[in-house]
Order: C-alpha cells, then sequence, then structure tokens
C-alpha cells in the first residue's frame, strides 16, 4: 500500500536553516547581559595574573622576584586545574536547568573567589594560611571561569541569527579582551597614581575589591536575560542520558581538545604572559609593558568581530588553518626578535603582529565547537575540552615560560609555542566545516555528515 511522502523537516539536517533564531532579532538586554558578565568574569580571573608581579612578594617572602613569579603562577595553574570541575558542573547545569541560571551561578561563585583575595593577609600576618588562602580562592575562580566561557558560548550561538553567528561570537572575545583592558587599564592609572612600594604594600588589592562589586553587578545583570529559544524546545525531547550522549561524541570532543590546544598556548603567551616578558626579556619597565599592552590588545579586539565575520563568508577552517599556519612558521622569529630589540615601537609592532596570528583562532574556536555538539549537551561539551585544555596547558604557559628562562633556555618556550600550534594546525586541515550546521541538531556530527554526503 503505497504512503504518502514524509514532508516533515528533517532537523537533523546539518543545512537546516533555524528561522527562529535567524528572524528574531535578540534581546539586547540578554546580549549585554551575556556579554557584560562575561567581561567582568575575565576582568576577576585574570586580575591575577595581572597584578601578581604587584602581590607575589605578600605571599612567597624571597629574596629572588622570579621565584616569587613561579610560585603565583603555580597557584595561579591551580585555578586553570579547577576549570573542568567547574565546567562539568556549570556546564550539567547549564544543559539540565537553563543556560540563564548557569550563568548566573557562575559569576556568583566568581565574586566570592574575588573577594577572598582581596581580604587575604600577607605572610607576615597569618604564615602559611596567607598562601593556603589564596589558593581556595582560585580554586573559586576556577570553577566559576570553567563553566562561564562554555556556557557564554552556547548562549550566544544559540541567540545568533544564523548568518551571523561568527559575527556574533567575535564580540564573546571581545569580552574577554576587555576584560583584560579594564584590568590592565586599572594597573595604568595606579602606576600614575601610586608608588610601586604602595602598590606592593596593600594597592593591589584594590582590583579584587572592584572585581567582586562588578562580579555582583554581573548577576543582577543575568537574572533579566532570556533563555535561549533552542534549550527550550530541547527540553520537549526525548533522548539518553548526558553520559550515553557524551559517549556517542567522543570524535568531537577529541576534535574539539584539537582545536583548542595551539590556540591556548597561544592565548597565554601572547597576551598574559607577554606583559611580563617585556619587562623580564626586553627590559622595558613595568610601565612601559602595561602601556604597550594595553594599546595592542585595544587593536587586536577590534579584530575580533572582522575575523568572526570572515568565517561567516568563507567558513571557520579557513580562519582557523590562518592562525595555525602562521603561529607555526613565525613564533620562534617573532620571539627571537624581540628579545634583542630594546626599541619601544619595534616591541610594540611584534607583540601586535603575535596577536593579529592569534586572531584566527579567539575569534572562531568556541563557535566551531558549539556547532559539533547537540542542544541537551552542548553547554558541557563545549565547555569540558577547553577546559580541561586549558588546565594542562593554559594555566601552565607562564610556569613553564618562567621555568625556562629561570634554567638559562627561555628560547625552548618559542619552539614549545610553536609544536602545540603545528598540532592544531594539523586538526584544522582534517577537520570537517562547521559553519552552516543547525544550532537545533540532535544526530551526531559525524553521522549526520556521512548523512548527508550521501
Amino acid at each position: 500500500m503505497a504512503t504518502a511522502p514524509d514532508t516533515r523537516i528533517n532537523s537533523n539536517s546539518i543545512d537546516e536553516p533555524d528561522t527562529s533564531d535567524a528572524t528574531t532579532r535578540p534581546h539586547i538586554r540578554s546580549i549585554v547581559g551575556g556579554l557584560g558578565g562575561n567581561l567582568i568574569e575575565w576582568y576577576d580571573f585574570l586580575t591575577y595574573s595581572i597584578f601578581s608581579i604587584y602581590f607575589a612578594k605578600s605571599f612567597f617572602p624571597s629574596d629572588k622576584p622570579t621565584v616569587q613569579l613561579m610560585n603565583t603562577a603555580a597557584i595561579a595553574a591551580v585555578g586553570y586545574l579547577a576549570r573542568p570541575l567547574g565546567s562539568w558542573l556549570v556546564g550539567l547545569w547549564a544543559d539540565k536547568r537553563g543556560r540563564k541560571s548557569a550563568l548566573t551561578w557562575s559569576v556568583s561563585t566568581m565574586c566570592i573567589g574575588s573577594l577572598m583575595i582581596a581580604v587575604t593577609p600577607g605572610y607576615r600576618t597569618i604564615g602559611v594560611f596567607a598562601p593556603i588562602l589564596l589558593v581556595v580562592a582560585r580554586l573559586l575562580q576556577g570553577l566559576s571561569m570553567g563553566g562561564e566561557y562554555g556556557t557564554s558560548a552556547t548562549y550566544l550561538t544559540e541567540i545568533a541569527p544564523v548568518n551571523r553567528r561568527g559575527f556574533y561570537l567575535g564580540f564573546l572575545q571581545v569580552s574577554v579582551i576587555s576584560g583584560q583592558l579594564v584590568a590592565l587599564g586599572l594597573m595604568l592609572v595606579m602606576q600614575k597614581l601610586m608608588t610601586a612600594s604602595q602598590i606592593e604594600a596593600w594597592g593591589w588589592r584594590i582590583p579584587f575589591v572592584i572585581g567582586s562589586v562588578l562580579a555582583l553587578f554581573a548577576w543582577y545583570m543575568r537574572r533579566n536575560i532570556a533563555e535561549t529559544a533552542a534549550f527550550k524546545a530541547s527540553q520537549l525531547e526525548m533522548g539518553p542520558t548526558v553520559s550515553v550522549q557524551l559517549l556517542q561524541h567522543w570524535k568531537q570532543i577529541l576534535l574539539a581538545i584539537g582545536i583548542t590546544v595551539g590556540g591556548t598556548v597561544g592565548f597565554y603567551t601572547y597576551t598574559v604572559y607577554m606583559q611580563k616578558y617585556l619587562v623580564n626579556t626586553v627590559g622595558l619597565s613595568k610601565e612601559a609593558s602595561t602601556l604597550m599592552s594595553i594599546g595592542a590588545l585595544l587593536l587586536y579586539m577590534l579584530l575580533q568581530p572582522v575575523f568572526g565575520y570572515a568565517s561567516d563568508i568563507f567558513g571557520r577552517r579557513p580562519v582557523l588553518i590562518s592562525f595555525g599556519l602562521s603561529t607555526t612558521l613565525f613564533s620562534v622569529p617573532l620571539f627571537n626578535a624581540l628579545s634583542v630589540t630594546r626599541d619601544p615601537w619595534v616591541a610594540f609592532a611584534l607583540s601586535f603582529a603575535g596577536l593579529v596570528m592569534l586572531a584566527g583562532f579567539t575569534s572562531v574556536h568556541m563557535l566551531a565547537k558549539a556547532e559539533l555538539f547537540p542542544v541537551r549537551i552542548r553547554a558541557l561539551a563545549v565547555g569540558l575540552p577547553y577546559a580541561l585544555t586549558t588546565a594542562l596547558l593554559g594555566g601552565t604557559t607562564e610556569f613553564v615560560a618562567l621555568k625556562l628562562k629561570a634554567i638559562g633556555h627561555e628560547q625552548y618556550f618559542y619552539w614549545y609555542v610553536s609544536a602545540w600550534a603545528a598540532i592544531s594546525l594539523i586538526v584544522y586541515i582534517c577537520m570537517p566545516e562547521t559553519h552552516g550546521r543547525s544550532v537545533r541538531q540532535s544526530q551526531p556530527f559525524f553521522a549526520s555528515e556521512r548523512k548527508t554526503r550521501r
């Protein structure tokens, strides 16, 4: 007996247009709440590394500045080690209870961690309890940040118009850089208004107080953002448990890790560590290094939506390949040139060149990963591989660089950056294109790719 052809739309098709998302203008309040909260969380998290050159001696008594920085960098790494657990907790909550709820709780945890750092007495006052409390505070920051970035990326991916996801996700990285710029700008103001001894004695606490207040404001903003339509629709679906679905997507998880490794090392090298490199190796003053970092990051920030828009036109892979190829080939000569220059303008140009290469990664990598996974596990599956990678590589980048410098082989670190970029370059060349994939898909990515090709 003949049956009528099935005219229902296949929601698993990678070419399905997200008409509901594409034709509905995203709520400005939701966009601002998502991006603003992400900015504040990154300000809080990166303030630790940026101001460590001033508060290191408060927690670690030593007559060697490099040793003090190594100790504070080691505790910074603790925050990164906590990120996978935070990614699991916040990501799981986001996939079960909603993106809005998870983002709200994430920023609350960051508020507590920053406030703890601000009020913890130094080593001379409470002895070993000072670094212990610093570790606890950094753990809370790590738990918060572990879930924040993946959930924010998921939220923006699902709320953005389908043909402008790259452009919108570019602003996610703008919020990351803005958080760092706020911290650097505050450092520059303090350096102008206070002496170095004043900042080292008590001034370094100011940015952490400000961070806790801003986090409280972000909590208020996120209480008023809208939930995504994709998440609401996913609640009507029946399917296997989260653990089963993660196992079904093990290829995508490995792919997400491969996408991330080179960019993670590159990001923490060219943004966070570069400021210390300009002081310790190039020989610039702390003030000049801070001003130079601010200028380079301002220009770098403007590149994010531009590269994101390019991925909307040409695809995610070409943009990622541009990062992998340039960073693999030019990291070593760039650092070699930096190490011998004493001209501030040359140092600025070289440090900015590294950021231009990095923009090919930071602008699109979270979007490319979000497009790999179905809605019901997206926040967890996007955030967890990223958090694992940053825990192992991002949190240790500064420590590796400082350790190699301490033993007299700083040039090995240049090759370290290049090698990780080369690994990701191979992944970018081999990975499938994710551009145009529906954010409401529920079928495993590689299975749907095979089905489409047939």
